[in-house]
């Protein structure tokens, strides 16, 4: 990775602190301003003669102006040369940022040496230690030395630190370098170093990024929050204020208005709007909200986004669509924050400020996996539909049970149009079929799960059966949904009336036809974003706190990822109904 053009601006922004050194006040500073134009104008090798002209005038700053030569040298690409200086200048007689800008320089001319293990020992210096124009340098070297001695998970996590400061090209080229270095372990041993990093370690979310491409992914980092959000306060005024909550006079909804998803936005816009006209009810502040066309494209979110800021927005929320918030995340600092209604495609987190919220299936699955260690189930079969969501829900499944110390011992996958399921259930549950210690998760669509449940019994599955969302429908349907009696799934608890302080459900589904059925869902989605809306700084901040939201139980990681914890319901007599007795993420069956 080439960090010269940056490395070079924070060397020349550093020089400030020669002032400090002991210079004879003399004609020479007339000199040293024309050294150090030579080189901030690039002409290196120039700059260097000007520094050792100026070491052989001044014996009482000599190191001080041949470490600059030196370091003219090393920028005009002349590292033998560079070296041959460096090697004149004693370490100990330099002060302040002299002595550690010369380790610097040792450390890459060891690494050009190939003794990594030379330049890592000059490297071991803290941060706090170091001005911050070179914070920068030290973590590129470091990096580029873990590598060279081997360790590339090491040199990832360097990169990865080193990413949140950097813009532009470099930034670019740096994240290059870290999925790169990541790319080159395999499957095995990323999952087993990722799932021993902490959940906060900002290399977490680049394993995540590199095992995906490898179809694989780790487990979830599940959020147990235990205070809600919005406790009322007094001020300094003595008026009750809820504590975290920050109104924006001026919105921006991101959506697109045509196109494959033009009913996901408009039942997602008409909860956004519905929690905003619910506000007005209580009296609670509310800002001006302008919708923008997000268009097809993620390039269209990008351009909408930019609108959206030059119009005054103060917060964003949108755009929809995976790619399009990737796009958006990987701007950098974002001018305007935003509350992303997806997670990127590409693994790329939120900028600071921001935050990204999304029906994530990979959440579903693992809440299933959480569900079933609970019991004491230690063995598990999955089948599920090819669609990427199931795909992605099942994944998840594998891996948080797995984690937990289960085992996947049968796994199949249901084709789109298939009606005999036989074959399936061979595959999938083999002998464990009445197991005391075993149970299925699927993750399919309604019409699917409703062939496959009958077919379980048939072939004499016992077993207890866990689902994803997509197993209902939305919409009561007693009839056709007999045949999932006993089924239990985790989904959006105010699509069962189970989430307190929200607009009662089956009031909104009487006026609005978007409250209904497919999208449910994405209207709960819009209630909450407007809820998380007000909360996006305080709960980036306070990992133990949560919202009560229509698609589950809130709070956000590190990271800035909105999680959600699901409320589990299970068909009795054809009918979709939240358990009784538990509270989210707790578990009980027959």
């Amino acid at each position: 990775m080439n960090l010269r053009p940056i490395l070079l601006c924070l060397l020349l922004a550093s020089l400030g602190g020669c002032a400090t050194m002991e210079v004879a006040p003399s004609a020479r500073t007339a000199q040293t301003a024309s050294a150090d134009e030579l080189f901030e104008r690039g002409e290196f090798r120039a700059a260097a003669t000007a520094y050792v002209e100026l070491a052989k005038a001044d014996s009482s700053a000599r190191g001080h102006y041949r470490l600059r030569a030196a370091e003219a040298l090393r920028e005009e690409g002349d590292l033998t040369a560079a070296a041959e200086i460096l090697d004149s200048v004693r370490r100990k007689r330099l002060v302040g940022e002299d002595a550690y800008r010369y380790d610097l320089l040792s450390a890459e001319l060891a690494l050009v040496a190939q003794k990594p293990e030379e330049a890592l020992a000059l490297l071991a210096l803290p941060d706090s230690a170091l001005p911050p124009t070179l914070v920068l340098r030290r973590l590129e070297l470091t990096a580029r030395a873990q590598q060279a001695s081997g360790d590339r998970f090491a040199a990832a996590r360097t990169r990865a630190v080193l990413d949140r400061s950097l813009e532009g090209p470099d930034r670019e080229n740096n994240r290059r370098e870290i999925v790169e270095t990541l790319a080159a372990l395999d499957a095995a041993t990323l999952k087993q170093r990722g799932a021993e990093l902490p959940p906060t370690d900002l290399l977490r979310p680049w394993v995540e990024r590199t095992l995906r491409r490898q179809g694989q992914v780790l487990p979830l980092a599940l959020q147990r929050p235990s205070r809600p959000v919005g406790t009322l306060q007094p001020d300094s005024n003595e008026r009750w204020t809820r504590e975290g909550y920050h109104a924006a006079r001026r919105v921006a909804l991101l959506l697109p208005s045509s196109g494959a998803l033009k009913n996901a936005a408009a039942a997602i816009r008409d909860g956004f709007f519905a929690a905003w006209f619910n506000d007005a009810a209580t009296g609670a502040e509310r800002g001006e909200v302008k919708i923008y066309d997000s268009g097809q494209s993620a390039e269209d979110s990008l351009k909408a986004y930019q609108q959206a800021v030059a119009d005054g927005a103060e917060r964003v929320i949108g755009p929809l669509t995976r790619e399009a918030v990737g796009l958006l995340f990987e701007q950098g600092r974002l001018p305007v924050p935003v509350l992303a209604l997806n997670q990127s495609d590409n693994g790329a987190t939120p900028p600071p400020g921001s935050v990204a919220f999304g029906l994530l299936p990979d959440a579903e699955g693992a809440q299933a996996a959480e569900r079933m260690a609970s019991l004491g189930i230690k063995e598990a079969a999955v089948i599920a539909a090819t669609d990427d969501w199931a795909e992605r829900a099942a994944l998840a499944f594998r891996a948080q049970f797995e984690s937990l110390g289960g085992a996947v011992i049968g796994e199949a996958r249901i084709k789109e149009g298939e009606v005999n399921y036989s074959g399936v259930i061979r595959q999938a549950v083999g002998a464990f079929a009445t197991a005391s210690n075993a149970a299925v998760f699927i993750s399919m669509r309604p019409q699917q799960a409703r062939l496959l449940m009958p077919q379980l019994k048939l072939a004499g599955v016992s077993v207890p059966v866990l689902a994803s969302s997509h197993v209902y429908s939305g919409s009561l349907n007693a009839g056709l949904d007999r045949d999932l009696e006993g089924l239990e799934f985790c989904d959006a608890p105010w699509l069962f009336d189970a989430s307190a302080g929200l607009p009662p459900r089956d009031q909104i589904v009487r006026a609005i036809d978007s409250a209904r059925g497919a999208g449910a869902r994405l209207f709960a989605l819009g209630l909450d974003a407007y809820a998380l809306m007000p909360y996006m700084d305080w709960l980036g901040t306070h990992p133990d706190s949560y919202l009560p939201g229509a698609t589950g139980q809130l709070a956000s990681d590190s990271f800035g990822r909105v999680h959600r914890l699901l409320s589990w319901i299970r068909f009795e007599n054809g009918v979709a109904r939240p358990v009784s007795g538990l509270t989210l993420g707790e578990s009980r069956m027959p």
